[in-house]
């Protein structure tokens, strides 16, 4: 391996695509052993845009997909982005063509994770993406390596630095979520279009991948429940803080006997549990494992230099001629072992209300709950200057989700109530 030299095919030059130009021109010999990697052949939309990293001495390819093809590189790497278009072609030219390809595409690998993987399989070479989730840290490498040995129970995640960092400035500047979330557009966290990241896309994309791997199955995006933090108020935040939680927007697969329950929604943590601690851009991770028990990673979830590191790791692996599955199992056992939806799970909420002051308010919304078979855990009624009515919240004692729902329906008719109710789930991880 130290004499060759690996020729590498780079198709997108945005933030992470720079990274990887400035990561191998500084440290061409980075990998094991010292065998050289060199760039030979660049591809993106526009061949003249500002960047920064200096690609001009760099063979041009108008089309990523011929880049693809092209005998004059070993490896292939994607960071085009899109789950469709330009980047799936060529990423399925490149596997066509026989090339190992490495992605940090998080998209494409949640949406079409098993096809590729087949193409992988057929043609006997890897397909790499540990810069999909979690940027530079090794959350896919962690998941898919580290733990090949145990059966994980539980992974949950803060997978999207934008929402964290939005979530985060709300608690400690006291500011609502327009002005938090102008600020992080402002300061680059947060594109002009941010829905993708507040909406829960992005993280849903990462935790459908880090299913399918905890879980022996296939990516499937479609059963991914997905709420975003728009609707996470200032108020919700103070409350939930007075009750000993803090709000993050969690992303959570758990095995259950009729499948993988995969979520991203606003959520409670105790203000001591370790995902409730990462702050700002910061992305974190917690696994639960049947032999080895809790474990916890947290670090930078983008960048150019952090997943560019990660891109050049899985470099490393084809380089040293690492083999495994693209996800735990061959591609045609993934197909049967699809998670689905456990819509009959226990829940645990947070449940709050906008209600008037008068007598027997309390009495009518705990036997509401109690009708429907759902016990109280803590009580908080507040009077705060925040418009008409008094906060009421409360969380539950954990109990089926559908009994749960049905006494919101009926709380939500109740005539003292000035505002519908506002659910979260408090994470019992």
């Amino acid at each position: 391996m130290t004499d060759k030299t690996w020729r590498v095919g780079l198709a997108g030059l945005g933030t992470v695509g720079a990274g990887l130009v400035r990561l191998l021109g500084e440290d061409p010999h980075f990998a094991p052993a010292g065998a050289r990697v060199e760039i030979t052949g660049v591809s993106a939309r526009r061949r003249n845009a500002a960047r920064e990293a200096d690609v001009s001495a760099l063979p041009w390819f108008d089309d990523p997909v011929e880049l693809a093809k092209d005998p004059g590189n070993d490896i292939f790497v994607e960071l085009i982005g899109g789950s469709e278009g330009v980047a799936r072609v060529a990423v399925e030219a490149a596997l066509a063509a026989g090339k190992p390809v490495v992605t940090a595409n998080k998209a494409l690998i949640a949406s079409h994770g098993v096809e590729l993987a087949a193409m992988a399989e057929a043609k006997g070479v890897p397909l790499l993406f540990e810069a999909a989730v979690m940027g530079g840290t090794p959350a896919v490498k962690f998941v898919r390596e580290a733990l090949v040995g145990d059966e994980i129970g539980a992974v949950a995640g803060i997978l999207n630095g934008t929402s964290n960092f939005i979530l985060s400035q709300m608690e400690s500047t006291g500011q609502a979520f327009a002005q938090v979330l102008a600020e992080a557009q402002r300061l680059g966290y947060a594109e002009a279009d941010p829905t993708t990241d507040i909406g829960g896309f992005d993280a849903a994309h990462k935790i459908a991948i880090l299913a399918a791997l905890a879980f022996d199955c296939a990516p499937t995006l479609e059963a991914v429940e997905i709420e975003g933090i728009e609707d996470v108020s200032l108020l919700d935040i103070r409350l939930a803080r007075d009750l000993g939680y803090r709000i993050k927007q969690l992303a959570m697969a758990t095995h259950t006997p009729s499948g993988a329950w995969v979520r991203v929604h606003p959520a409670l943590l105790p203000l001591d549990h370790p995902l409730a601690q990462a702050d700002g851009a910061l992305n974190a991770l917690f696994i639960e494992g049947r032999r080895i028990g809790r474990m916890f990673i947290q670090g930078a979830g983008a960048g150019a230099g952090p997943t560019a590191t990660a891109v050049a790791a899985d470099i490393a692996d084809i380089m040293a001629g690492a083999r495994r599955p693209v996800f735990q199992r061959a591609a045609s056992q993934l197909l049967a072992r699809a998670p689905v939806t456990a819509h009959g799970a226990l829940e645990k909420v947070y449940l709050r209300l906008i209600v008037r002051d008068e007598p027997g308010v309390i009495a009518a919304v705990s036997e509401t709950l109690a009708e429907a078979g759902v016990s109280i855990d803590s009580f908080l009624q507040k009077h705060v200057d925040e418009g008409p009515g008094v906060p009421m919240v409360l969380t539950t004692h954990p109990a089926p989700s559908s009994a749960i729902s049905a006494a919101i329906e009926r709380i939500g008719l109740l005539p003292a109530l000035m505002a519908p109710p506002r659910r979260m789930p408090v994470a019992r991880i």
